[in-house]
């Protein structure tokens, strides 16, 4: 398999997809770049060379149609700034082969947002699942894919694949157009190489004590990847939301919590598996409880198992933070995905502060620490401490699914 530091791209016009879902505010402008920035090092590498550069990636989700608001024709000013020249832009992702024919050494064409095509993403549009015509237009869709695929794959010479938000993804651009590239000119960028390497690092080169935090809203859109890290963790901190349906699965009395009542018996599963498995799982035992969802809410601190009626847990409590950081301090490797509570409201941030300030503290005593998961990221960012932990992933379900085991077609397409 060739790689993006091996190879010669003098002469060469390579496709690379990448990750510009970036957030817009109302006028269009760019609130946060970072999936720009990390991007630069392949693009720049391939313009070093003397290759031209054909740039694709999607925005939104505009389910097939053409939609103005999530036009990549919006971020083209910075992406040209961020490489320091000139961004030239297609219009129509399917009908650029002239622009790609004319593209000269050194220059650059940005594709417009790939998702405007149904053919993108793959799946029939406008057709319930159930309906009786679902799998002959499934099957149908799949031909236009690989069409449209062929398309996007005629203008270069080598692809390259450097979105690793969407290697989840059996998409055209992400999986489907490496089948008509051969094994020497294909290959993932420098971006989807480190976040390989990073999930590797977590799962096939465990230094021990190995410490999991898991948070977020729902016990449900977690199990898979509770269950998969109970084989490896020795520490499992479940925070965020989920603390209130394992409180009510104890009996406790969560208020107006945020509680899965139909995963009650799945929380008390989870405990069973981990005592058996001999895993610590640390879960919160006091809350900062607030009267109301919002930011200047009146507070009190309560334990999890006696949450007032008309109150709801927003955050963790000081003995919770004591416990997590007691379970992060001395990890050798630490995985973070999901705040351990309401976090965009700055009164209750302390929680997650917590945990992000026990990483950095074992991080810089030698631990490897891998943060994933938009909500995560958006901690550590908002917090100035993203340079402080070893690996900061850019994918949210890609990495969670890495993290599962399950295999990414957008990395499986290129090896």
């Amino acid at each position: 398999m060739a790689t993006i530091e091996n190879f010669d791209f003098n002469g060469k016009k390579a496709i690379v997809r990448v990750d510009f879902n970036v957030p817009l505010d109302e006028n269009g402008n760019i609130t946060d770049d970072t999936r720009i920035r990390g991007a630069l090092p392949t693009l720049k590498k391939i313009l070093a060379d003397g290759g031209s550069l054909i740039i694709m990636s999607h925005m939104g989700k505009p389910k097939g149609k053409v939609n103005p608001k999530m036009s990549l024709s919006q971020i083209k000013d910075a992406v040209a700034k961020a490489l320091g020249t000139e961004v030239k832009f297609a219009e129509d992702c399917a009908k650029a082969s002239e622009a790609a024919k004319d593209l000269k050494p050194g220059e650059v064409l940005m594709l417009e947002n790939l998702r405007f095509y149904p053919e993108e993403e793959g799946k029939p549009v406008g057709i319930e699942k159930d309906a009786p015509e679902y799998e002959a237009a499934k099957k149908e869709m799949k031909e236009r894919q690989k069409e449209f695929a062929k398309t996007l794959a005629s203008y270069a010479d080598v692809y390259v694949n450097d979105a690793f938000g969407t290697a989840h993804r059996r998409h055209a651009s992400t999986a489907v157009i490496a089948d008509y590239f051969d094994a020497d000119h294909k290959m993932l960028g420098y971006l989807m190489e480190k976040e390989v390497k990073a999930v590797d690092n977590i799962l096939k080169d465990i230094k021990h004590p190995f410490t999991a935090i898991m948070g977020g809203s729902k016990v449900s859109t977690k199990i898979g990847i509770i269950e998969n890290l109970m084989d490896k963790v020795d520490n499992l901190i479940l925070c965020g939301g989920m603390t209130y349906t394992f409180a009510k699965a104890m009996g406790g009395h969560v208020g107006d919590s945020l509680c899965e009542n139909d995963k009650l018996d799945l929380a008390l599963d989870i405990m069973k598996k981990a005592k058996e498995k001999g895993v610590n799982l640390v879960l919160g035992v006091d809350c900062i409880a607030a009267d109301s969802f919002s930011n200047d809410a009146n507070t009190q601190v309560v334990s999890v198992m006696e949450i007032p009626d008309g109150w709801e847990g927003l955050d963790a409590g000081p003995k919770t933070r004591e416990l997590f950081r007691d379970a992060i301090k001395d990890a050798k490797t630490i995985l973070w995905n999901g705040p351990a509570g309401v976090f965009e409201f700055d009164n209750f941030t302390g929680g997650s502060r917590a945990v992000a300030d026990a990483i950095v503290e074992a991080t810089e005593k030698g631990a490897f620490s891998l943060v994933g998961g938009g909500d995560s990221v958006a901690c550590v960012n908002k917090f100035g401490l993203a340079d402080k932990v070893s690996y900061v992933s850019t994918g949210g379900g890609a990495l969670l699914e890495a993290i599962e085991g399950k295999v990414l077609p957008g990395v499986a397409a290129v090896k």
